[in-house]
């Protein structure tokens, strides 16, 4: 039997024409059609599914391959009618009142790649009961031996929609257009040769803001580089900012989802620097309500702020999938994560880039401050956080045998006791002084996954040291 296809936190992905094929693609759309077929909620059977892909190579063959599968199991695919960024095929499933999407996307991964991120009725990503069910569909499928005999790759003819009108709609009742306006600003974009483009860059010329781009054109090759907003990724942005062309740079990865922000000094944020200035914009400035919420390994600056706030946080593990439900169930400020995802109450539940980015812009607008600045006004109040993240490469003979001490617990790791042991998602470690460890072990790679919070820089580098020699 042919290898499985399975779905991780977002969604399947694999390297194209080896494990991401038309015929498999054809597979695992199958599978979804089973899926939502044997639900209640789609017994019309005519239930639309909205399609769409970001600007790799073969995203819209793809795409149409799996609009020809669901049309044979009696859905109807509307495909959006250029690439498109996943928060927005979100949005479109959410309005038109859809019975799931399906994007051709591998997000920020190396051209090489491409991927199916699967969501549901309400825009969020599918959650692991639903995934593992199309797992098992799949598997079934592949018993039976079953074929597809589709039309000639790219010929299937489907009906198209543009979804950017109605997703500009509510971006502009989130964001406080008439702030960035005043502002007057100027602002470098880094849009990865990818999905956002057409978006953020339009959206901020809205506002009235001076943009200069970077990278505008669809590449499926990205340049040669991932479609990544790092610190490297946003290098090209970054220097335009120390040349005084721009007092802020905003970068977006190839699907749109996930953000980069460089602050007017040059100096790349993390996100979690980033999702704690949005809590705390929209709580100060917006004066919101509700609770927070991120992800195991995210920052506990979030915790700080939102206990400095009066604000309620919960902790999911890992996979915006955990956040979105959240979001569905009681009022969110706002959910993320340290990878660079996050959304806000009244949107989608999913990752939105756009968004954050925006958000951004309009705290600077409205505080007239620089986001450094007011991150050290926060870490007067809060305390500093260091944060870091290192993938430990281990030797394959002994990750049971590691992962079956760190599921153990420890008493101490490097000169700090263990206070707390939590395991909702891999294994943390809290520790004194609101420091942390956390492991979470690659599904497909010899790593182990390390991040670490510290309050010192001194004492960062002692766990760095202590964490890879425990994992020796």
């Amino acid at each position: 039997m042919a290898d499985p296809i399975q779905f991780g936190t977002s969604g399947w992905r694999g390297l194209i024409a080896r494990d991401f094929t038309f015929d498999r693609v054809r597979l695992a759309t199958q599978g979804i059609a089973d899926f939502l077929n044997q639900q209640s909620s789609t017994v019309n059977r005519k239930s639309q599914i909205i399609l769409g892909h970001d600007a790799r190579f073969l995203g819209r063959d793809f795409s149409l391959a799996a609009a020809e599968v669901l049309a044979a199991n009696n859905l109807t695919p509307l495909l959006c009618d250029r690439d498109t960024p996943t928060p927005v095929i979100s949005h479109a499933i959410r309005t038109r009142k859809a019975a799931a999407g399906i994007n051709l996307t591998a997000s920020h991964n190396p051209a090489e790649w491409q991927g199916l991120k699967f969501s549901l009725a309400n825009g969020a990503p599918a959650t692991m009961e639903a995934t593992r069910a199309v797992e098992h569909n799949i598997a079934q499928r592949q018993k039976e031996k079953w074929t597809f005999e589709g039309s000639v790759i790219g010929t299937f003819e489907c009906k198209e929609i543009d979804p950017r009108p109605a997703y500009f709609r509510r971006i502009r009742q989130l964001i406080d257009f008439d702030a960035i306006k005043k502002a007057k600003m100027k602002i470098a974009v880094e849009l990865m040769y990818g999905a956002g483009r057409g978006y953020l860059d339009i959206l901020l010329e809205e506002a009235g803001v001076k943009v200069t781009r970077f990278h505008q054109h669809p590449n499926p090759l990205f340049g040669g580089q991932p479609p990544e907003p790092s610190a490297e990724g946003m290098a090209d942005a970054a220097a335009c900012i120390k040349s005084g062309k721009a007092q802020l740079a905003l970068g977006l990865d190839g699907d749109a989802d996930r953000f980069g922000i460089v602050d007017r000094d040059g100096t790349w944020l993390t996100p979690n620097q980033i999702l704690a200035l949005t809590l705390y914009h929209l709580k100060k400035n917006r004066r919101w309500t509700g609770a927070a919420v991120r992800t195991v390994p995210t920052s506990h600056m979030i915790d700080a702020i939102a206990a400095h706030l009066g604000v309620p946080l919960h902790e999911t593990p890992v996979g915006f999938k955990y956040i979105g439900a959240l979001m569905e169930s009681e009022p969110i400020i706002v959910g993320g994560e340290e990878s660079g995802g996050l959304s806000v109450k009244g949107h989608v539940p999913e990752k939105d880039g756009i968004l954050a980015c925006l958000l951004m812009a309009e705290l600077v607008a409205v505080e007239k401050k620089s986001l450094g600045q007011i991150l050290k006004l926060l870490e007067k109040q809060i305390g500093k956080f260091y944060t870091d993240r290192i993938n430990i490469h281990i030797n394959p003979t002994k990750k049971a045998a590691i992962l079956k001490r760190l599921a153990q617990g420890l008493d101490t790791i490097g000169n700090a006791p263990v206070e707390k042991f939590i395991t909702t998602d891999g294994y943390k470690f809290l520790l004194p002084n609101n420091e942390w460890v956390a492991f979470r072990a690659s599904g497909t790679e010899p790593v182990i996954r390390c991040y670490l919070e510290t309050k010192t820089a001194a004492q960062m580098k002692r766990l760095q040291t202590a964490c890879k020699k425990l994992l020796a």
